[in-house]
């Protein structure tokens, strides 16, 4: 992971913009507030989903980056809970689990954009200011079969609603074997 650092002269917000992260991981948190304070944002953090909906309920942030997986729940039902109050937050998803469903979902429920960790500030940063119509950089290396294959696993779980008892009967996989796979973050 790249340092995430202080930004140059010409890459900040307008001084008292808010930005709400939401995330488990402490000292990436922090760490990441802080890059995004040198940035002009004015930095709420949350590492749970229910401190993140308090937060949301007490004043709804312009910005927003919501992890996925949190200890208490899913980073989409903060996400949701901030486009119900129908305020126009850019708001993105980061995450260690990312997949084509759970991205979609995500963009559905209002997110513009979608990173995998190890994301560093700047690519935060980049997502969160991007203008309407300008395009993400392509990656350049292309999704491994390892890659491939988890990714049709996740999509089949968010169609299963996430029942992992119905999505092992569609994938014709035993229970047990799908839990070891889900459990683990994405091959790259």
């Amino acid at each position: 992971m790249t340092e995430l650092g202080a930004a140059d002269e010409t890459e900040k917000v307008e001084p008292g913009t808010t930005l709400l992260l939401v995330d488990d991981d402490g000292p990436f948190l922090r760490r990441l507030a802080r890059a995004m304070e040198t940035r002009g944002f004015s930095v709420e953090i949350a590492e749970s989903v229910a401190e993140g909906l308090a937060k949301v309920r007490a004043k709804p942030p312009q910005y927003a980056v919501v992890d996925m997986r949190l200890g208490d729940g899913n980073g989409l039902d903060v996400i949701e809970a901030i486009q119900e109050k129908g305020d126009n937050t850019r708001m993105i998803v980061l995450t260690g689990y990312g997949n084509i469903a759970t991205a979609v979902t995500a963009v559905k429920l209002g997110a513009i954009d979608y990173l995998a960790k190890p994301a560093d500030a700047d690519e935060v940063f980049a997502a969160l200011t991007r203008k309407p119509g300008e395009r993400a950089e392509v990656p350049e290396n292309p999704m491994s079969a390892d890659r491939v294959r988890w990714e049709h696993i996740q999509r089949v779980y968010e169609m299963c609603e996430r029942n992992v008892s119905e999505t092992a009967r569609r994938l014709n996989m035993h229970r047990r074997t799908l839990q070891r796979i889900l459990a683990k973050r994405a091959p790259r």
